[in-house]
């Protein structure tokens, strides 16, 4: 796992991911190709994650406490040998031919600096919560275009060169889990960068996820400062999760709140604007699912029908707290000003 002449460099950040590095570093030591380096971050684990990579004789960078993924991304690309990053997550597991997949894109791609993946269709929580969120990020990445104009660490490679002359991640303006990754994307396609999804590059993702997690991921890891950041640089690309159909849909879905609202309210009040209100939910909601039926009938083959009935409310969910998300921000804005 740590070739005296790398051809590819990877880099592993971990906070506290005992659990799931070993099943990382099993599957990134039955990589077909064997000319690469591994170097795992800890970014000031309290358990046994340094203490498990080390054990597989990989390159361990302590860095003594919690900076975040971007400045331990950073600092493992910063040591790395090779020409080629390829950052993946603690919980993930690559493929036997991930390795040889990400160098035969660059090599038959002179010009492009950079390439990621998506999860694969079977991650490893068995929960309805955590397939659910696995499967939209699977669908998400595979119906986007493939000049894409951000980047996904949890399975992405970049040209050191490339990576260097960007400064890397932002590590101050994201010292947690963030959208470190995207905003690189964003600044890398301003300067004219080449970025592809390559969506044969597909890894397992081992995460569970609880509901909580998923909102406060969500909202104050991933909706609040992508809108920031959105806002902030005047780029806002129309792929992967901020497409047009999903611009329309969080309109709708505000929409369909509202109306609900008015149900409820002329339910208790005995108002004569219940059963209005009523049609126009059901027009609304009619309307969404149309809009969103390519989705729908991805997670209706995949899982069935019972799975797709849960999934439905929760990607209303996802789409109320994203556009409230980007409405508040937007609102910030203006009254700063």
């Amino acid at each position: 796992m740590n070739s005296n002449n790398p051809d590819i460099s990877v880099v592993i950040p971990v906070h506290n991911g005992e659990s799931y590095l070993s099943m990382c570093l099993h599957a990134l030591k039955a990589s077909f190709h064997t000319e690469f380096e591994t170097i795992v971050v800890d970014d000031g684990s309290k358990d046994g994650s340094a203490e498990v990579a080390k054990k597989f004789g990989v390159k361990v960078l302590e860095l003594g406490r919690n900076y975040g993924p971007a400045a331990a991304r950073n600092e493992g690309a910063a040591a790395a040998t090779a020409p080629i990053v390829l950052f993946i997550d603690a919980d993930v597991l690559v493929r036997g031919d991930t390795l040889t997949s990400v160098l035969d894109t660059f090599s038959k791609n002179l010009e492009l600096a950079a390439v990621f993946g998506s999860y694969d269709t079977e991650p490893s929580a068995p929960d309805f919560l955590s397939q659910y969120r696995n499967l939209l990020h699977h669908y998400v990445h595979q119906k986007s275009r493939s000049d894409a104009s951000t980047f996904w660490s949890g399975c992405g490679a970049i040209k050191r060169n490339v990576f260097l002359e960007m400064g890397g991640f932002d590590r101050a303006k994201f010292s947690k889990p963030s959208i470190e990754d995207i905003d690189l994307g964003y600044r890398m396609r301003r300067k004219g960068h080449k970025i592809f999804l390559d969506k044969e590059l597909q890894v397992k993702h081992l995460k569970h996820w609880s509901f909580f997690s998923m909102l406060r991921t969500d909202i104050s890891q991933r909706a609040v400062p992508w809108s920031k950041l959105m806002l902030e640089s005047g780029f806002s690309p129309r792929d992967l999760n901020v497409d047009t159909s999903d611009r329309v849909s969080a309109v709708l879905v505000g929409l369909l709140s509202i109306c609900l609202l008015i149900a409820i309210l002329a339910a208790l009040g005995g108002g004569g604007i219940l059963y209005p209100a009523l049609i126009l939910s059901a027009v609304l909601t009619i309307s969404l699912i149309l809009l969103n039926r390519h989705l729908y009938g991805f997670f209706l083959e995949e899982k069935g029908f019972g799975f797709t009935l849960l999934a439905i409310p929760m990607h209303f969910l996802y789409f109320f707290y994203s556009g409230a998300s980007y409405g508040a921000c937007w609102l910030r804005k203006k009254m700063s000003k």
